[in-house]
């Protein structure tokens, strides 16, 4: 029989594990109390995507398979599921005290992030166009939903309303760049498309050319980079902050690495014609988010054009790997590319642990100007929040120094200069407004306290973020070895 008769379903055990515990935990909390569903389902689905890590670990087996080829799962992929599951979890477990404030404490709320996950793994082992849209529109329609689950609120609901939108579009230009290379190519399979082009003397057609544009563009999209980051700051900046939290994060991770397996897979061999899109989209990205971000007086803003700039750091690694000639320097590109992915994760959910814990008087305060004096009224959540600023500006030794230390240096070994020189720039322009915050925490005068205690669950995610910053420069080989292995599962040799 057929493989695809009966196809080999342990590859696909972490996805399969997360659907079905999503649809338990949904059947759960239809048929119980609103609040006993509400808790069972937010510790119920943390307890979930810390069993589907394991799982993710368990069936890391090399490359194999599944689906009739649709489905593949590599050291690449565990890599980065692993991050992706880490990233929602922290989401999930960051939210439980702001969703009982504002009283939108429902079940709904972590099956949703559950199915957003199993999206986003779905993403990151496809090896077909089709299954990358399957995964991809799973994750954009449970996203759209929680970034307007504030329903009492106008800004929640603009902001769900701008997200699928505007997601309409990018899905629209990534189905037509789909059709582009069906057509032109006759087949949507990762693998038949690589080889394809690395057979083909003449080179591939235009039409696949253009069609590989517009994935480009779908794909720009979902990490928002410029110029299709227009929904970021409105969005961040509307949506609930623990959903503002996971859309930093999560979603990025799983469509860098979704754009890094299409790029360097089927893609690989028309590096020529996409290597300088990549670079632009790079530089354009990372001026963007250091000069945009400077005026910003709300501090969601200021994260969402911070992420813009860091999503364009780390194209720099996906541009080095469209350099032909020295597979190495490609690696060396990847692997660092992977390195400030995880690097970026762990100042995102730290920083805005940090912005969840700005709330006076039970309401949530979101300008910059209100962490005025907070080195005073609340000194280690002051000098935490400094960690993670300091680290996001690139300051050595912590963990963002060694994150852009990485890209840069692969741009250099690519001899990619403009580019690399670019990012130095942006990252010195950049550290202003982080710097800023630090001014406004320890230097201007204290207003009210913050208001306390600060939850378990919130000390918790601070500390170990605060510490995995401050310490990664003394221990991080078991990091650089995952990024190496994932790095050579796609560009061996």
């Amino acid at each position: 029989m057929p493989e695809t008769a009966f196809p080999n379903l342990i590859p696909a055990l972490p996805e399969i594990f997360l659907a079905v515990a999503a649809m338990l935990l949904l059947m759960i909390g239809v048929f119980s109390r609103e609040e006993l569903a509400a808790r069972t389902a937010g510790y119920g689905s943390v307890i979930v995507l810390i069993v589907a890590i394991v799982f993710v670990g368990l069936v890391a087996e090399g490359r194999v398979l599944t689906f009739g080829g649709a489905f593949v799962t590599d050291p690449f992929a565990v890599f980065v599921k692993v991050m992706t599951l880490i990233a929602a979890a922290a989401a999930i477990l960051m939210s439980r005290s702001y969703l009982e404030d504002h009283k939108i404490n429902r079940f709904e709320f972590p099956v949703l992030v559950l199915l957003a996950a199993l999206g986003m793994l779905m993403m990151v082992s496809a090896n077909d166009l089709i299954a990358l849209y399957l995964g991809l529109e799973l994750q954009s329609l449970a996203l759209y939903v929680i970034a307007s689950f504030q329903r009492d609120s106008t800004r929640s609901a603009e902001a769900g309303l701008k997200y699928f939108v505007l997601g309409a579009v990018a899905s629209g230009l990534l189905l037509y760049g789909m059709t582009l290379v069906y057509g032109f190519s006759g087949t949507t399979n990762f693998d038949v498309l690589e080889k394809l082009f690395a057979d083909s003397n003449a080179g591939a057609p235009v039409g696949v050319i253009v069609g590989v544009v517009f994935i480009i563009a779908g794909l720009a999209f979902k990490i928002s980079a410029v110029p299709f980051h227009m929904w970021t700051p409105d969005v961040y900046e509307g949506a609930p902050t623990p959903v503002t939290a996971l859309l930093a994060v999560a979603p990025k991770i799983a469509a860098m690495g979704l754009f890094i397996r299409v790029m360097t897979g089927p893609f690989g061999d028309l590096s020529g014609q996409w290597q300088q899109i990549i670079i632009f989209i790079s530089i354009a990205s990372m001026v963007l988010g250091a000069f945009a971000a400077i005026n910003q007086k709300n501090i969601k803003r200021l994260m969402a054009y911070s992420s813009i700039g860091h999503m364009g750091y780390a194209l720099i690694g996906l541009a080095v790997a469209g350099q032909t000639g020295s597979p190495a320097v490609q690696s060396d590109g990847l692997h660092g590319m992977l390195v400030y992915l995880a690097i970026y994760m762990v100042m995102n959910l730290g920083t805005f642990a940090c912005i969840l814990l700005m709330k006076k008087d039970g309401r949530m305060m979101e300008d910059i100007n209100d962490l005025a004096g907070l080195s005073k009224t609340n000194p280690a959540l002051a000098a935490v929040l400094t960690i993670f600023m300091f680290s996001m500006a690139g300051i050595p030794p912590l963990a963002g120094f060694l994150g852009k230390l990485y890209v840069f240096q692969s741009a250099i070994q690519a001899e990619l200069f403009g580019l690399a020189i670019i990012g130095v720039l942006a990252s010195v322009v950049g550290a202003f407004y982080y710097l800023r915050i630090v001014k406004v925490m320890y230097f201007d005068q204290p207003e009210d306290g913050l208001d306390g205690p600060i939850s378990f669950e919130m000390k918790s995610i601070l500390g170990v973020m605060g510490v995995v910053i401050l310490l990664f420069i003394f221990l991080p080989g078991p990091l650089l070895s995952g990024a190496e292995a994932a790095s050579a599962a796609l560009l061996p040799g």
